[in-house]
């Protein structure tokens, strides 16, 4: 019967086991590395950028806990910001998620690596970690403003060490066993996408065959625990219907993957890159760099594909074809291989075909984004390749000299070096892109004007991005949906500008969103309807957001309008009237709220069984010793 390689990898004897020093030396290292990423991005300020979005305050809406008719894009992660920022500034708190998701990615693979390669010390420890962390995922997330998407990304080593943990307990009734597990599929849930990256993850590696417990209860546990993390968006999705029905097919095309210079679509995804957007990548990225930082990347991963095939130690314990380490490769080449093929012709028409009939597949789109997968076998390819290389360069170079301890550190820092200078413009704010905005004192003045205030609030110019002076020249999303004690309906439209754009249409995709009523609320703000219709719409209030391009409201309008407050930056109208109230869905705040409360319980849960099992070891070593 085939075990899993961490029942049978050997006890680290007391002569070999890492000193406090080393012990330490990995979670301060990545913890370097993150802070020379995010640089900038730690000082005065919030984080406006793209798709991210914080707000000094932000509120427990209808919206934020997922009960409108907008896709749940961002839930939990909404409702957690809106509860925790009545403590914590919301800049800070987003800026301190976003730091420790990076510090426990690269933490996290050097323990993934420690548990399942046990021989290879602590070069290759640091190297996994500089691969999780520097990498164009990593630098193209962050400039598309995917910061809760980091958390998940984070949470993926963290799963495969609690996956071995759990194969190769005896039984899986333990509670404390399943803490760890609980922990990082929980953070992951913070965003959709993450849920689904952790659930996969989480299914794939306890469904391999081998380890002591069995295959059935541990699979199923699993899948309790992951539906625990994905309650709150799957709930929200179900009782407001949004991507039910179908998305818009256009948005097929938009998000597929992209051909970096000098490279391929396969090429680019291989190297860890490919994002739809263009303006959302690092400047080396953009020219034939890219294919050289690729060719770097895969020679380091590749270097220890005979180690993990073979076995060959140190690296493996002479262990082959570990069902573990075959399941991660799978999960790699799926990774890789199935965005390529969803990018090409056919893959663009089968892709068409389902978003516009299968319930959520709207949330496949960006393919780039499940690379992520194949990152966890990456770093511990790179890991096994250090022995390797060392071995390797001992019959090359120095046949008779530098003992191998020497050979290996030598050969693991050139190449940390040479991960980090293949993508230079990841340091120090992802080359300046990533620094914190400062928003006008008008918003907080709009905000207190509608602090208890009836009816939602329609903005205007109509769309969903802005570009204001204060948030630099890329597209920012509307930040007034978070920045308001009301719901500010939005239609989740986007135009998109594809990577090579055609001289026969407008220039841009144009990509239909769910929003139903706020399609409807924003045809009467252009189209110039009665300020009675907005009210029967359930509009109290209209926002003007005067310092950023975009299509205006209907002046006729705006005029009948009461006026309560006007700058150089906002102006906010009352709607004369009462406006109707939205249909009281007590029921479905009630689900959405159990539902949010239930993955709370599941992230403190997983970390106070952490501490618990951590203290209970210590105890255990201590009665041995």
């Amino acid at each position: 019967m085939v075990r899993s390689m961490i029942v049978r990898l050997p006890r680290l004897s007391r002569a070999t086991e890492p000193t406090g020093l080393v012990r330490a030396a990995v979670p301060v290292y990545s913890l370097a590395l993150s802070l020379l990423i995010l640089g900038p991005l730690l000082g005065p300020g919030y984080l406006l950028l793209r798709d991210a979005v914080s707000t000094p305050r932000s509120y427990l809406t209808d919206s934020a806990l997922g009960l409108s008719d907008a896709a749940a894009r961002a839930v939990p992660q909404d409702a957690v910001i809106a509860v925790a920022s009545t403590v914590v500034d919301g800049g800070v708190l987003v800026k301190a998620i976003l730091l420790v998701a990076l510090w426990a990615a690269g933490w996290g693979a050097a323990r993934m690596v420690a548990g399942m390669l046990p021989g290879v010390g602590l070069g290759g420890r640091l190297l996994a970690s500089t691969v999780t962390l520097w990498n164009p995922y990593v630098a193209e997330r962050l400039l598309q403003g995917h910061w809760s998407l980091l958390t998940g990304y984070a949470a993926l080593p963290w799963i495969v060490v609690a996956a071995l943990r759990i194969r190769r307990a005896g039984s899986v009734r333990a509670p404390l066993l399943w803490a760890p597990l609980a922990l990082p599929l929980a953070a992951a849930g913070l965003t959709p996408t993450g849920a689904v990256l952790a659930t996969v993850l989480t299914l794939v590696l306890l469904a391999a065959p081998g380890g002591r417990s069995r295959r059935g209860p541990r699979v199923a546990v699993g899948a309790l625990l992951a539906a625990l993390a994905s309650a709150p968006w799957l709930t929200a999705t179900a009782l407001s219907g949004a991507g039910v029905a179908g998305s818009d097919a256009s948005g097929v095309a938009a998000f597929a993957a992209r051909a970096e210079p000098g490279l391929a679509t396969l090429g680019s995804l291989a190297g860890l890159g490919g994002i739809w957007n263009a303006d959302a990548v690092p400047d080396s990225r953009t020219t034939a760099w890219a294919a050289v930082g690729t060719v770097v990347l895969l020679a380091v991963v590749v270097s220890g594909l005979p180690a993990l095939w073979l076995g060959a130690p140190p690296a493996c314990g002479g262990r082959r074809r570990n069902p573990v380490l075959v399941a991660l490769a799978a999960l790699a080449a799926v990774a890789v291989v199935l965005p390529a093929l969803a990018a090409t012709g056919w893959g663009l028409t089968a892709g068409e075909w389902a978003i516009a009939r299968v319930p959520g597949f709207g949330l496949l789109r960006d393919t780039q984004k499940w690379v992520a997968l194949a990152v966890p076998f990456y770093a511990l390819a790179a890991a096994a390749g250090v022995p390797a290389l060392a071995r390797l360069g001992r019959r090359v170079f120095t046949p008779e000299r530098a003992p191998g301890g020497e050979r290996t550190r030598v050969v693991s820092a050139v190449a940390i070096v040479a991960v980090l200078a293949v993508l230079p413009d990841l340091a120090w704010g992802v080359g300046g892109a990533l620094r914190p905005v400062h928003y006008p004192p008008s918003w907080g003045r709009v905000a207190e004007l509608l602090d208890g205030a009836d009816g939602d609030v329609a903005v205007l110019p109509a769309g969903t991005f802005r570009r204001f002076p204060y948030s630099g020249t890329a597209p920012v999303l509307d930040p007034a949906p978070r920045m308001l004690p009301a719901d500010v309906p939005q239609t989740g439209r986007l135009l998109v500008v594809p990577a090579e754009p055609t001289f026969t249409g407008p220039g841009y995709i144009d990509i239909s969103g769910e929003g139903g009523r706020a399609a409807e609320i924003e045809l009467v703000l252009i189209g110039g309807g009665a300020p009675e219709d907005l009210a029967a719409l359930g509009v109290g209030w209209v926002l003007v957001e005067d310092d950023t391009p975009g299509l205006p409201g209907n002046t006729e309008l705006l005029d009948r309008l009461e006026r309560v407050h006007t700058d150089e930056h906002l102006t906010l109208y009352r709607v004369p009237g009462d406006p109707v109230p939205r249909p009281d869905r007590v029921a479905a705040r009630v689900a959405l709220a159990t539902t949010h409360l239930a993955w709370a319980a599941l992230l403190a849960g997983g970390a106070l069984g952490c501490v618990l099992g951590r203290l209970r070891d210590r105890r255990i070593r201590a009665d041995q010793s």
